[in-house]
């Protein structure tokens, strides 16, 4: 296999990738695979529930003992009405918990929409002309050099595109867990000191659904990246032209990856979470 071929087929597996994570970045979790996946999750939910509402009964009493000094207190009206308020809207977050976690990710995939479709679609990725010629004036023994860099480069660009989806499947599984386990999490709004652990799941399950719109983010600005290709020097010599080639497009590639990769840990930043 030939220089360019080596190249033009690992940035058409790059293209591929990119062009499947837009896809899924815009996919619901309802939807993705048929939706089977989500029904399994819902079955799980659901199981779950009648675990949820035992711990809301157990971090109820709880929370009703540490924040209560003596029994006499839960009889005075407001009290026993506060008490009654926490407790239904506690019994309402588990119940309705699946409810909650679908409308928290419709507005973070509105945010996700709304991004994909401003940038419109993702610019492929591709050979200038200026480092075709010049591999095509590659002598036999000076292309054998390049051909090895072609190779360990083209094998970096499938590495780099497969890390880079795995991530974007990674957050779906991530989805799936926070909606199967929510009531466990949303029970602790029952107790008085405990409510914290479901605020946080909240915010963190929040976070997961943002880190699409940071991906989305990260390929719109790699887009334009991608549009204006790593500058060729037609004046230096066709070896200097494919390795500087190769090794810009590389750096690029990188920083997209780490972009994506690092998606969690801005969204945590953002909701204040890190």
């Amino acid at each position: 296999m030939g220089i360019l071929d080596n190249l033009n087929n690992a940035l058409q597996t790059w293209n591929d990738k990119l062009a499947e994570i837009w896809g899924l970045l815009t996919t619901s979790p309802e939807s993705f695979r048929g939706g089977s996946i989500w029904s399994v999750m819902v079955d799980i939910n659901g199981a779950l529930q009648a675990i949820g509402y035992a711990l809301l009964v157990l971090f109820f009493v709880v929370g009703m003992v540490k924040s209560t000094v003596n029994l006499q207190e839960i009889k005075r009206p407001e009290v026993a009405l506060r008490l009654f308020i926490r407790f239904a809207l506690a019994k309402a977050a588990v119940t309705w918990g699946m409810t909650l976690i679908t409308s928290i990710f419709s507005i973070c995939q509105g945010i996700i929409t709304t991004a994909a479709n401003s940038a419109g679609a993702v610019t492929e990725t591709a050979l200038p002309q200026e480092m075709i010629d010049a591999v095509n004036s590659l002598g036999f023994f000076e292309s054998i050099p390049v051909w090895a860099v072609s190779l360990i480069g083209s094998l970096f660009i499938i590495v780099l595109s497969f890390i880079m989806l795995m991530t974007v499947y990674g957050r779906f599984f991530k989805l799936y867990i926070y909606a199967a386990i929510a009531p466990i999490p949303l029970s602790t709004f029952a107790g008085e000191g405990l409510s914290s652990t479901g605020k946080a799941f909240l915010k963190s399950y929040a976070g997961v659904c943002l880190e699409g719109a940071i991906i989305v983010l990260a390929c719109v600005i790699f887009s334009v990246f991608a549009s204006s290709p790593p500058t060729v020097d037609a004046s230096a010599s066709a070896t200097t032209i494919v390795w500087s080639y190769i090794g810009e497009l590389i750096f690029n590639l990188l920083v997209l990856v780490g972009t994506v990769k690092m998606a969690d840990r801005l969204t945590k930043e953002i909701l204040g979470l890190a």
